[in-house]
């Protein structure tokens, strides 16, 4: 198939544009840094590049927008997905939104550096807005140059990835291209700046609405823009919540209420730390979205947070993601405020998402246990007492749950079973065993002997127990270190790794025999190793 037939494959994407035919654009089309009013969007174009390579691509998302993946490996593919060409029907633009990042307002923040080419129809009728990241700056750049670096698109792109088929609700990603180009970045920003090889990462969703996108128009008292931006996302995204009007405003508030619970006690359930959630990186419809300095929780640390410039303060720590997410949900409730002018609707909605989360999140705490249901009587003492020894030596999260479900819990009353034998198949979960003191040794052996009560006062068996657990606590997810060992393969020229930790991570809970070094601890040299323990938000 030549290039032109490629060309064609590609053209077959159905594009319209909603969001720029419904919406206000900026007047000024011009690209230079400014404040952008009485607008949702500015019309830019992508910056061209010299030697687009495609790096990798997901292959799901190619067929969920109709492309095979003969197409995706075309020489058209890249040039289209790193920006330098332009399909028929695509409208770039970039997004004006603003936020709080860190709990401060940072008043406009917008699509710096991501260009929405357009919105998809697929042959299901489904809508998908392809938008690119690192393809140059834009109106929102605030003096950047709007690109992106290997490092970081890496990341991202498996990161995307990896969370869907942990059933994490999240943003897609299609593609990643280098663009034949180096960008100069200061990786902790303690001016050492290098040159490091730049690359494109095309997202994927149905949406990339934020609560910043109604923040900022409720900041600026742009009343008439804000109803307008609302009711164009209830038609285009909540249809089934009906035409709007005051009562499905505030439907609408909770139901992005409780899809961001539902959200949250995923982020909990595999150990993902976001890293930045800051209200402009809060998607309304309950996305895991922007994947900067994330992290997963390996040594089991309620306290822990990837990003250096959030390591004093830790606001946005692993355990305190539920009540940051609340913190938000407060935030966008002040902007669409001026809609309803009353109080109660919003309670409402937060009243939704802490219950909600309460309900979802004591389901899965049952779950990672294999128990069917969640018992408050019983189970309150058993949750809280785990999650308490998990933090007395260091214990790899992923690993300590799934080699749990291999523990025999009858041998936890036998008192002709030793510790040693009894732990025996957690060890791996251990970064330093020499630390399990006999006092360590006989409080998890207490708890395991709860548990066993527990778990043979459940309806499942001892089989169908080790399968829900199965179900529930992945084996394979995306360490820091991973991707790190992929991020620096690939500044080699060589991306087999990024290819088979992208087939890995598509089974994160089966066992993949062969695949077993994906499902290491984090080893000692990671410890320190910049890109494996904390990141910046330098991308």
């Amino acid at each position: 198939m030549d290039s032109q037939t490629h060309a064609s494959a590609l053209d077959t994407l159905r594009f319209d544009n909603r969001f720029t035919r419904e919406l206000p654009a900026d007047p000024i089309d011009d690209n230079y840094c400014r404040q952008v009013t009485g607008a949702c969007f500015s019309r830019v174009q992508p910056r061209s590049v010299i030697k687009p390579q495609l790096v990798a691509f997901a292959r799901e998302v190619a067929a969920q927008l109709g492309l095979s993946e003969e197409a995706c490996r075309s020489e058209a593919f890249a040039e289209v997905f790193v920006g330098n060409r332009l399909l028929d029907g695509m409208e770039p633009f970039a997004m004006c939104y603003g936020g709080h990042q860190f709990g401060n307002w940072a008043g406009q923040l917008g699509d710096g550096r991501a260009i929405n080419l357009g919105e998809v129809l697929n042959a299901q009728g489904e809508r998908y807005t392809l938008q690119l990241k690192g393809a140059g700056p834009t109106p929102y750049a605030r003096q950047a140059d709007g690109l992106a670096v290997l490092r970081s698109s890496v990341r991202e792109f498996l990161c995307s990835e990896a969370m869907h088929h942990l059933g994490v609700p999240t943003t897609r990603a299609l593609s990643l291209v280098l663009t034949g180009e180096q960008v100069s970045r200061d990786m902790f920003y303690d001016g050492h700046p290098k040159l490091e090889p730049g690359a494109v990462v095309c997202r994927v969703a149905p949406s990339f609405l934020r609560f910043g996108s109604f923040q900022i128009l409720s900041a600026r008292r742009d009343h008439t823009l804000l109803k307008q931006l609302l009711d164009y996302c209830i038609r285009t995204d909540f249809p089934e919540l009906g035409e709007p009007s005051p009562e499905v405003y505030a439907a609408w508030f909770e139901e992005v209420c409780r899809r961001t619970a539902e959200m949250i006690v995923h982020w909990m359930r595999v150990g993902f730390v976001h890293g930045v959630m800051n209200t402009d990186n809060m998607s309304v419809l309950g996305l895991t979205i922007d994947y900067g300095p994330y992290g997963w929780l390996e040594d089991f640390d309620p306290d822990w947070t990837p990003n250096t410039t959030d390591a004093h303060q830790r606001r946005y720590r692993y355990g305190q993601q539920p009540q940051i997410a609340m913190w938000n949900l407060v935030q966008l409730a002040n902007a669409i405020y001026p809609l309803l002018e009353h109080t109660e609707p919003f309670q409402r909605g937060l009243d939704a998402y802490a219950d909600t989360y309460e309900r979802a999140n004591t389901r899965m705490l049952a779950h990672k246990l294999g128990l069917q249901d969640y018992q408050a009587d019983s189970d309150d003492g058993l949750t809280t007492e785990l999650l308490v020894i998990l933090q007395l030596v260091e214990t790899d999260m992923t690993l300590f749950y799934r080699c749990l479900a291999e523990v025999e819990l009858a041998k936890a009353t036998d008192s002709n079973i030793s510790d040693t034998e009894l732990m025996e198949p957690l060890m791996e979960a251990y970064y330093r065993p020499s630390e399990l003191t006999d006092d360590y040794r006989q409080r998890l052996r207490g708890w395991l002997s709860q548990y066993a009560a527990r778990a043979a006062s459940d309806p499942l068996d001892d089989n169908a127990r080790r399968q829900l657990m199965n179900r529930t606590n992945p084996k394979y997810v995306l360490r820091n270190y991973l991707a790190q060992l992929a991020i620096d393969q690939a500044e080699q020229g060589e991306f087999s790794m990024i290819e088979e930790l992208l087939e890995v991570l598509r089974h994160p809970y089966d066992d993949q025999p062969g695949m077993e070094k994906y499902a290491e601890k984090r080893p000692d040299w990671a410890r320190t190793k910049p890109g494996c323990s904390m990141l910046s938000c330098s991308s």
